[in-house]
């Protein structure tokens, strides 16, 4: 099987990290085919430091856009990362990851993630595990994120699996609602604490540039989008009270939650959807995640098409 892969990142006013993303990057074992950056309209020395690596490496290539007044976690994100996609044709590319440039990842990150792949024909998206560093001391801290999803930041995905699930939604729970719905088309989403995938997130996940009650809240108005049950949430909430920051993250979450549920928020549209998350957060709740996510796996095995079925299908309907 080919290895090209493409990597899109949406960044504005990283100056601070990008360096050190670019860096990793550069040295990876197996380099990409292609990395698009978009700098989404940065006012500080983004720009300058972009210009600089694409001077120097080929395969980067720069879009650039126009300041749209704010930093936009969720929707704006989604839309610079397309506003990358749409000068990039797929099909010259077997993989494909929106990769954020506030990381520095491990020599081997994307050669990892291709061998198990490779391995695994139904493995749809899949990613490393964000670790960051404690401001006092630097001693590199989990982000507790579970193994049934691909993280966000650097979310690496199988091209025909991507197109069959029809991309991200602009909206804040775009990289979860990406998995389930993965797991609905009988793919597998995955990731793994192994030393050769973990990576350092040089912005802690869910800090927003405003504060760390403002990205929980944001995390539990995304919750109620996607569709969340109340008590699937309040478990949620709950559990993460237990993890740093103590008490403030998941007071965080749920108060985001039930302020979106008594301002009726718009929620996400596709009831089916909706359907098969709360049926895996109630197995969740009832056997534990790990449990749910492999009998999931296992029942919507009948759903996965290999890619070479999705062409034929596609061949017949054209016919």
């Amino acid at each position: 099987m080919n290895r090209r892969y493409v990597l899109i990142s949406p960044c504005r006013d990283e100056a601070r990290f990008m360096k050190r993303t670019l860096d990793s990057v550069i040295v990876q074992s197996q380099a990409p085919g292609l990395w698009v950056i978009v700098d989404d309209g940065s006012s500080d020395e983004s720009p300058a430091i972009l210009a600089e690596y694409a001077a120097k490496h080929p395969w980067i290539r720069i879009v650039r856009r126009e300041d749209r007044g704010g930093r936009a976690v969720g929707p704006g994100v989604i839309e610079a990362f397309y506003a990358g996609l749409d000068t990039v044709d797929l099909s010259e590319f077997d993989y494909l990851c929106k990769l954020d440039l506030d990381l520095d990842l491990p020599e081997r990150y994307f050669e990892a993630l291709m061998d198990r792949m490779e391995a695994e024909p139904r493995l749809g998206s899949c990613s490393g595990k964000p670790y960051y560093p404690h401001p006092e001391t630097g001693e590199l801290i989990s982000e507790g994120c579970g193994d049934e999803m691909s993280m966000g930041m650097s979310k690496f995905y199988r091209v025909s699996c991507f197109e069959q699930i029809g991309g991200f939604v602009h909206q804040v729970m775009w990289d979860g609602i990406d998995c389930h719905r993965c797991r609905m088309a009988g793919w597998l989403a995955q990731s793994w604490d192994e030393e050769e995938l973990r990576f350092i997130h040089l912005r802690p996940m869910g800090s927003s540039q405003q504060s760390i009650w403002t990205g929980r809240m944001r995390h539990g108005y995304g919750q109620w989008f996607m569709g969340t049950g109340f008590v699937y949430m309040t478990a949620s909430a709950l559990t993460r009270m237990m993890k740093r920051p103590f008490v403030l993250g998941g007071a965080a979450m749920w108060w985001g939650y039930v302020r979106s549920m008594a301002l009726r928020l718009p929620r996400y549209e596709d009831r089916e959807f909706r359907r098969f998350l709360r049926r895996y957060q109630w197995m969740a709740l009832l056997k534990g995640k790990a449990a749910a996510v492999k009998r999931i796996n296992r029942e919507q095995t009948w759903e996965w098409k290999p890619p070479t079925a999705c062409i034929a299908e596609e061949f017949i309907d054209q016919t």
